[in-house]
């Protein structure tokens, strides 16, 4: 496949490239406990949509409440790179801020998803 987007985490020990055919659509911030704290734009691609290239073994894993999200960060720098939704697990959401060239601030507004009350929690 050929990647529209590289990305990469703070330290570049892992990079990671994009299938982005139609560009950063449905950005979105989430209010839920973990994305409160971490504060990163995100949106959404396809799991085949991403692949690690370099630094794999670098990827951290934590999982927390339902277990079912897969939240990933580099061990070396802490930035969160991606997570595999429990609201779709045939998803993953990413960090736009990894992505080359991206500049999360010059975005606009993002809308705040009620993470809070995640339908998987009632």
């Amino acid at each position: 496949m050929q990647f529209t987007h590289k990305a990469s985490c703070h330290c570049g020990a892992v990079e990671f490239g994009l299938y982005l055919p139609n560009g950063l659509v449905d950005l979105r911030r989430c209010d839920c406990s973990m994305c409160r704290k971490r504060g990163a734009v995100v949106t959404s691609v396809s799991l085949d949509g991403i692949t690690v290239i370099k630094g794999a073994d670098k990827l951290s894993l934590y999982q927390f409440n339902t277990f079912t999200a897969k939240h990933y960060f580099c061990r070396v720098c802490g930035i969160y790179t991606h997570h595999q939704r429990r609201s779709n697990p045939k998803q993953y959401g990413f960090n736009v801020a990894c992505i080359e060239g991206i500049n999360p601030y010059n975005l606009g507004d993002i809308p705040v998803m009620d993470g809070i009350n995640h339908p998987a929690d009632r």
